[in-house]
Formats: C-alpha cells, sequence, structure tokens
C-alpha cells in the first residue's frame, strides 16, 4: 500500500513537474515599462540626431587647429545671438550660398538665415508641443504653426519630413533632455534689395 501511494506521488509529481517545466520554457512576456520604453524613444532620438547631420549648422563650433569643433557648452543652441557675421560680396551671395565658421549662418539668393535654437530652453523649442514640432518638421513652417513662413534653407525639412512620426517624437523627447541654452536667435535677414 505504502508503494502504491509513494508510486501515486511520484508519477503526480513527475507530471507536474514537466508541466512546469514547458511553462517555464515558455518565452516570457515583455512588459517594458513607461519608463523604459521612453529611454529607448529618447536613445532613438539622439541616434537620430546624431546621424541626421543636425549637429552642422544647429551646434556652434569652437575652432580647433584641426578645424571646428562642437561647443559642448552650447551643443543645438542654434546661432550664437552675441556673435556679428563677417563682411561678404553681395555679388558672390547671389550666385553661391555662403557660411560662416561655424556653420550656424548660412547667406544665399533668400537671405540670411539662422540655425535655430533646439534645446528645450524658452528661446528654443522649450515651450513648443511634440505636435508643433512634428508639423514644423512635417510642412517646413516655423514653430509648426499654420499660417507661419516655411523654414528657410538650408534647413533640410523636405528630407526630415519623410521620417516616421515615432522617429520625430524621438528626436522631440532626445532634445527635451538637452541642458537648456538661452540663446535668442535672430530673425532672417531679407536678401539685400529685397522690398525696395
Amino acid at each position: 500500500m505504502k508503494i502504491k501511494i509513494l508510486l501515486f506521488v511520484a508519477i503526480g509529481f513527475f507530471a507536474y513537474s514537466c508541466n512546469s517545466s514547458k511553462e517555464e520554457n515558455k518565452e516570457p512576456q515583455k512588459y517594458e515599462s513607461a519608463a523604459t520604453e521612453n529611454v529607448d524613444m529618447i536613445a532613438r532620438g539622439e541616434y537620430l540626431v546624431n546621424t541626421s547631420g543636425c549637429h552642422h549648422c544647429h551646434s556652434p563650433k569652437i575652432m580647433t587647429d584641426r578645424g571646428p569643433a562642437l561647443d559642448p557648452d552650447k551643443l543645438l543652441s542654434g546661432y550664437p545671438a552675441d556673435e556679428v557675421l563677417g563682411d561678404y560680396d553681395q555679388e558672390t551671395a547671389k550666385q553661391f550660398i555662403l557660411f560662416n565658421m561655424d556653420l550656424t549662418a548660412a547667406i544665399g539668393p533668400w537671405g540670411t538665415s539662422f540655425a535655430g535654437n533646439l534645446t528645450p530652453d524658452d528661446t528654443g523649442i522649450g515651450t513648443w508641443t511634440e505636435a508643433q514640432f512634428i508639423n514644423a518638421l512635417r510642412k517646413g513652417k516655423l514653430k509648426g504653426l499654420e499660417g507661419s513662413r516655411g523654414l528657410l534653407p538650408p534647413m533640410p525639412w523636405e528630407d526630415i519630413a519623410m521620417m516616421t512620426d515615432e522617429d520625430l517624437k524621438s528626436i522631440f523627447a532626445y532634445l527635451n533632455t538637452l541642458k537648456p541654452v538661452e540663446n535668442i536667435v535672430p530673425a532672417p535677414i531679407p536678401p539685400q534689395g529685397a522690398g525696395q
């Protein structure tokens, strides 16, 4: 009798163990917290900013013996408000695009444009909504506002507009993690003779 009971218990335990191991061998369901998803989104945004050339125009540079290097204190803060553009040949600017030394200002037939402040300061994108940011890059509108002027060259918004909504949301999430830099970028300057 004892052997039968022990055998019955052993078979039951073996059956339970087999079923348990099947459960354990199932791939566990992945439950990501909102914080994990946010970290992934920010990392994706950083990757997109760094590989899409945003720093080329939006980050002021420090001149080194190897050429311009990103100014770590002013990353993505746009054309420095205290910088004065040097003299340039007006006739050349009608046929070529000219850049200042750190690439934050461009001069061409459209006039002079200045790279915007992309940091989360109020002088940058600090007051923007995600929808405004996406609208700015989808439609090329200043501050993403309907009825505002168009973004000026050399801003490649037409290329960026082809990114997915998820990409643009990731970029916006990343930009909002940057150190805010107070920097009021000047308004564009129309071409010489425009409106005269």
